[in-house]
């Protein structure tokens, strides 16, 4: 007879390995995969339930509304065309520009929804200015990784670190947004030197850019101004919360809300359903259930003891030091989500630390850890053009328009990058807390 250890392990081999090699939709996989554990006894369906992170879902869900609803005001392309615009649509600092708001919007809405709303008026500057859009594409997949690491909601694996620990929106402000202004520097600068100075353009093309009408971008300015209003006070609830121990959910939820009812106001029985119909489909159910698989797979294996069993080898690994299990923690997270989706990686590396802090100090001393573990997962998304989602959507818009990104030469830039800012977060990593 198997151990509930041995089928728990086979179970999410199996789904990693189906993930790597994308044989199925991801959110199909895992739920696969956590009613494999139910049915062969390593879960209950209480327990697969009880697994679940209803607070990282509910987070997810109402952002996902606030957003979809936001840029349908056409706010984002605006912001676009007014940065291009700003710098006298010169290329190098479009170059600039465009890595920099990308940056700053990922640090406020998923990676992905970044890129979705960027990616094609990027392109469109390009095509105008008759340049390569290559270097610019790369700019921005770099700009939302690094980006989305700044703060809570800004990529996944915070959401779900964040969730895990319940820390606050000003606790990943605090600690991780200095190591992100610096990263983006140094990959600005470094694309300046490298592209940023061969860019030229004709005085023509310029003109064309500088002709675009902005206003044009606002397709619904009442939508646009109730949407700023509500995306504001919803990031400022997330930092109000944490004085009063309201969970992040609650408040992103509570934002959808209210945004969904000024938004259906004043309509028709009819269309006001179906206004309200249109906007729960903004939501990516395909990630909303891939979260909620992810989450009792996991489940089951920390139920199994196998992720303590692990926490227990690394303890070995590491000797008792935070200092090592910091820098273990970083590297292998980098290395680790430039092949695989960081994603469940860091839903599975969660409850296996938690089962090391007891050992190693307690919460409090662990916080580096935990912050590695953040920060590497983030970066490590920049490592190959399969490691995070944003990557495989720019490389997909990429295609369509006829500007494909090759796997291979994609990796000429990422594998540096990647290195290069986990250097600096190993830096930035020791002085902050080990000096």
């Amino acid at each position: 007879m198997l151990s509930n250890a041995l089928i728990a392990s086979i179970i999410l081999c199996l789904c990693y390995t189906v993930l790597f090699t994308e044989r199925l939709n991801r959110a199909v996989a895992v739920l696969l995969g956590a009613g494999a554990m139910i049915l062969f006894g390593v879960l209950t369906f209480d327990n697969a339930i009880a697994g679940i992170d209803f607070n990282t879902i509910a987070l997810l869900i109402g952002m996902m509304i606030i957003i979809g609803i936001t840029e349908k005001s056409g706010a984002f392309q605006y912001a676009a065309i007014v940065s291009a615009k700003w710098v006298k649509a010169n290329p190098r600092g479009i170059l600039a520009v465009l890595g920099v708001i990308t940056a700053v919007l990922s640090a406020f809405l998923d990676n992905v929804t970044t890129v979705l709303l960027i990616v094609p008026v990027t392109i469109e500057i390009t095509r105008k200015l008759k340049l390569s859009a290559y270097p610019f594409l790369l700019m921005e997949i770099f700009s939302s990784n690094i980006g989305g690491t700044a703060t809570l909601i800004g990529d996944p694996p915070n959401i779900i670190i964040g969730g895990a620990l319940n820390l606050g929106f000003t606790d990943f402000l605090k600690e991780l947004t200095p190591l992100v202004l610096v990263s983006l520097a140094a990959l600005i600068l470094a694309f300046d030197i490298f592209y940023g100075r061969k860019l030229t353009t004709t005085a023509e093309a310029k003109q064309e850019i500088m002709a675009i009408n902005q206003n044009d971008c606002i397709t619904n300015r009442g939508l646009l101004i109730k949407s700023l209003i509500i995306l504001v006070l919803t990031i400022s609830g997330f930092i109000i919360s944490e004085c009063y121990h309201f969970t992040n959910g609650t408040i992103a939820i509570f934002g959808a809300a209210i945004l969904l009812a000024l938004y259906t106001s004043g309509t028709s029985h009819q269309e006001r359903e179906n206004k309200t119909e249109a906007a729960f489909s903004l939501v990516d159910w395909t990630t909303i259930f891939f979260f909620t698989g992810l989450f009792s797979l996991v489940y089951g294996l920390e139920t199994a003891g196998v992720l303590e069993y692990l926490g227990n080898l690394a303890l070995d690994i590491v000797d008792g030091s935070i200092k090592k299990a910091t820098f273990l923690v970083l590297w292998s997270s980098a290395l680790l989500s430039t092949a695989i989706d960081n994603i469940p990686f860091v839903a599975t590396m969660i409850p296996m630390l938690k089962s090391m802090e007891t050992s190693l100090g307690g919460r409090e001393a662990m916080m580096p850890v935990w912050w590695a573990l953040s920060v590497g997962s983030c970066f490590g998304g920049n490592g190959s053009l399969i490691a995070a989602s944003a990557n495989v959507i720019v490389a997909g818009i990429a295609v369509r328009e006829g500007r494909a990104i090759n796997f291979i030469k994609f990796l000429l830039w990422s594998i540096p990058v990647m290195l290069t800012t986990i250097l600096i977060a190993s830096g930035y990593l020791y002085l902050r807390h080990f000096i």
